[in-house]
């Protein structure tokens, strides 16, 4: 997209479902609610987080964290699906396809590392608990989720970087809901080795290393909670962390069908879906899974309603 190639193009058509008109109206209704929800969902965590004292811990910190990162990837994704579905202009400018692409990479490593730094928080609290306020101090949350913002970054400029680069010669239609990496390397009319090579090097950074680790934790956590000698310690323990085990499968399930396996899909619609499923379903679905099997979040969520109704 540099050199005359970019200064030639104003604008990208994003294509969407745009072969099936008769299912827009139906697909702007879904993703309006599930933004809704997101952002109803997701802002209540943080909410929680910072006003309820008893969330003040680093669970619910790194958990405020990934709700934030849901929040931003849905709004700076569905919007604009939503303008394109409304309506029969499904354009995007040159210049909001390159922001959308550099933040939505940015946003979506970070929350893959912010994952990882989540397993090592429940590592820690089961398999080191007298040392768990100590080891996880104030200082080293921070820095962890520096760290987890700072990659996320570091993998956006890389990936977009050479993505911009792309030679297109004019082809403007990205067969896409949204400005994404792999639907930009298959619309390039040139050699595309390099980027895929890239593409696939931060993403198995990004993504096959950050879930190893992860698992390995896992792994390390069910054997001691297995030496749990209470079947209630047990319990809580399996509780605690079967609803992040949940995320990251959603996550990173669909993250390697979308990223890893590109250029292994035949069928563009099922990619299209799968971009669909972790910038529309994935940060709803987040809140509700964290909320729902969380009864320390359930009591903060009905003191605030308390409070509010008191104060009403």
């Amino acid at each position: 997209m540099e050199g005359a190639n970019s200064s030639s193009l104003e604008a990208f058509i994003l294509m969407g479902i745009s072969d099936y008109p008769q299912l827009e109206m139906i697909f702007f209704v879904a993703i309006l609610i599930s933004y809704l929800l997101t952002v109803l969902g997701n802002s209540t965590i943080i909410l929680l987080s910072h006003l309820d004292a008893r969330l003040h811990t680093p669970m619910y910190f790194f958990l405020s964290h990934l709700s934030s990162v849901d929040l931003a990837v849905t709004t700076s994704c569905i919007p604009q699906m939503l303008i394109n579905l409304w309506g029969p202009d499904k354009t995007i400018s040159y210049g909001g396809c390159v922001t959308q692409l550099y933040v939505f990479l940015w946003l979506e490593a970070t929350e893959g590392i912010l994952l990882v730094v989540m397993a090592f928080d429940r590592y820690v609290a089961v398999c080191r608990p007298l040392h768990y306020t100590i080891i996880m101090n104030p200082r080293l949350c921070w820095l962890l989720a520096a760290i987890a913002w700072l990659c996320g970054l570091c993998n956006s400029v890389i990936q977009s970087t050479f993505t911009v680069q792309l030679p297109l010669c004019g082809h403007q239609k990205v067969d896409n809901f949204l400005c994404e990496v792999p639907a930009m390397i298959k619309m390039a009319c040139g050699d595309t080795t390099l980027n895929e090579a890239v593409l696939n090097g931060v993403c198995t950074f990004f993504i096959a290393i950050p879930l190893s680790i992860i698992l390995i934790s896992y792994c390390n956590i069910a054997q001691a909670v297995l030496k749990i000698r209470s079947v209630e310690g047990q319990r809580k323990a399996f509780n605690t962390c079967l609803s992040h085990l949940i995320v990251v499968f959603l996550f990173y399930g669909s993250a390697m069908y979308g990223y890893l396996l590109p250029a292994k899909t035949s069928n563009q619609d099922q990619g299209k879906f799968i971009s669909l499923f972790y910038t529309v379903v994935t940060p709803m679905v987040n809140p509700l899974i964290y909320t729902l099997r969380n009864k320390v979040v359930r009591g903060a969520l009905r003191r605030l309603l308390r409070k509010g109704r008191e104060v009403g």
